[in-house]
């Protein structure tokens, strides 16, 4: 279905992890949620020009429950006037106590204009996915529901297999009677957006769920950093594997030095499910961020999208003051990722990895037939 020989797919913000993982045989899924049309434009050229004819695809976000939904003319400076003072004191505070002035970090982790439209709306993300289709991408993802009907059919009418994320057995139902190709099961220990039931269960049910009414590859998510986990994972019945955090941990990803130094450093426990960086449970590093948000004196996660205002700016700005050498602003520094963390123990090229993979599947696979054979 997707042209490639090893079944592993990563999910990146970032190109060059992208390119890479599908130029030493995976499958690489560019995440284009947040950019502009001119700017995925540029991305994709950048991969079709540096992944040796490789496939790859693209991943969108539209959140099917979305207080903004059908809403017209949104800007993020319509969406920042919602913002209760109560938060913005919050965050300002937040930051004043790890040595960053927030005047400074507003203008700092500004990334688009105040009157640009709003990115995590159907109509926004069908405008990526019709730039994403004027070059050769083999697979569309979407995530946090079921794709709108016109991203299935642009998919199909392209000849393009549509994936969308699930982390529940009647999520997968809801998928699958939709139209969608391919359904990436994602436990509750994976990086990002995420349910609560675990990968080793969830893969089994989901499979249990579809199996009466289409045949739709199922591939596993969750916590999967090793060619060992991956192999489980097909040994339950998964297709392949959907990977992300074990890709932040390469030389090549868009993370900062400082938060790849924290990734070796955390253990699995070191993880929290928290809304207060996007309004929705996502797993993300903890630090004195998340720490904030779920204690006693928070006044609570606004919803998806008014969160994100607030936290992405402010972490960007934690960013940067860390990298200038403010050991306070360190103890901010979070990113999505997984309980998989824990099995971090250096920074490695995304080809290292990719071949590490590779290796330890083969390994689990010789293991498993010789215990057949014995």
């Amino acid at each position: 279905m997707l042209g490639i020989d090893f079944p592993l797919l990563a999910f990146s913000h970032c190109r060059d992890v992208v390119a890479a993982v599908s130029r030493a045989g995976g499958f690489g899924v560019l995440g284009a949620t947040g950019f502009t049309p001119d700017l995925l434009e540029r991305e994709l050229k950048w991969i079709d020009d540096h992944i040796d004819g490789k496939p790859y695809g693209i991943d969108v976000l539209i959140p099917e429950n979305l207080p903004i939904k059908n809403e017209k003319g949104v800007t993020h400076r319509s969406l920042a006037e919602r913002i209760p003072q109560q938060h913005k004191d919050f965050v300002q505070d937040l930051l004043l106590q790890h040595g960053i002035e927030p005047s400074q970090a507003i203008e700092e982790g500004q990334f688009q204009s105040p009157d640009a439209p709003f990115s995590l709306q159907q109509e926004h993300a069908l405008k990526l996915l019709e730039v994403a289709f004027q070059h050769p991408i083999k697979l569309i993802a979407n995530a946090l529901g079921v794709p709108p009907q016109a991203m299935i059919n642009m998919g199909h009418r392209h000849g393009v297999p549509v994936a969308a994320l699930v982390g529940a057995p009647e999520h997968a139902l809801r998928q699958v009677k939709a139209g969608v190709d391919i359904i990436v099961a994602q436990g509750g220990e994976a990086g990002g957006h995420c349910g609560e039931v675990s990968t080793i269960v969830l893969i089994p049910e989901v499979l249990r769920a579809i199996k009466p009414i289409h045949d739709v590859p199922v591939l596993a998510a969750g916590g999967i950093m090793t060619g060992r986990q991956m192999a489980a994972c097909m040994a339950m019945g998964a297709a392949g594997a959907w990977t992300g955090s074990v890709w932040l941990a390469t030389t090549e990803s868009e993370t900062s030095e400082i938060f790849r130094e924290k990734m070796i450093e955390a253990r699995s426990r070191d993880t929290v499910r928290s809304k207060g960086r996007t309004g929705k449970p996502s797993h993300q590093l903890r630090s004195a961020w998340t720490d904030a948000w779920e204690g006693a004196g928070s006044p609570g996660a606004l919803p998806m999208p008014l969160q994100s205002l607030i936290s992405e700016p402010a972490l960007h700005a934690a960013d940067l003051a860390a990298a200038r050498g403010n050991p306070k602003a360190r103890e901010l520094v979070t990113y999505f990722v997984g309980q998989g963390v824990g099995l971090v123990d250096s920074v490695k090229s995304t080809r290292v990895v990719v071949k590490e993979f590779m290796e330890e599947f083969v390994e689990a696979i010789s293991h498993l037939q010789a215990l057949m054979e014995d």
